[in-house]
């Protein structure tokens, strides 16, 4: 229990990570790309009991060579993914003087500012159409929890990019 549920515990409390792979810039996500929850944590270590067969992680291994998303089996049933997490430019999120603070962006909770950031991090991976879908139903849910003017943008991408900005900086 303790060597399967310092992965499980670690994944659930730290956002996907164990401490190793948060050292080498690794998470854990759905493969909707949404954070995993405690029950998707708890059954793809489970399955880190068949994966390690037969002592050398051999079934996992071959399971990551024959997935299209290098998964290994407990990912598989899990519906999760070990993603790279990419550092996001900091230009790319600097706002205008005009709007630095007047968004609100400080009336976000950790769990708001931590889905911009993971859509932000993992964007250039998403397909086009998925891109642009995901960030128009965050920015509608931005504007609506911010009380901002639809439209007042140039795209959806754009608002997202300033409020990240606006909350670093504040």
């Amino acid at each position: 229990m303790l060597y399967y549920g310092y992965f499980a515990a670690f994944e659930t409390l730290w956002g996907g990570q164990t401490p190793g792979k948060r050292a080498v810039g690794l998470r854990v996500i759905s493969v909707t790309g949404q954070p995993i929850t405690a029950f998707d944590a708890l059954l793809r270590n489970l399955l880190r009991i068949v994966d390690q067969m037969p002592g050398i992680y051999a079934v996992g291994v071959l399971s990551i060579f024959f997935t299209a998303r290098n998964q290994r089996l407990g990912d598989l049933v899990a519906g999760t993914v070990v993603v790279q997490e990419h550092s996001l430019p900091e230009e790319g999120l600097q706002a205008t003087p005009a709007t630095a603070t007047r968004l609100g962006a400080a009336r976000l909770t950790v769990a708001e500012v931590e889905v911009i950031q993971t859509f932000l991090t993992r964007r250039a991976d998403l397909p086009e159409s998925l891109r642009r879908r995901t960030a128009g139903q965050l920015a509608d849910r931005l504007r609506t929890r911010l009380e901002l003017p639809a439209g007042s943008y140039r795209d959806d991408e754009a608002l997202i990019e300033v409020i990240a900005g606006e909350y670093r900086r504040r």
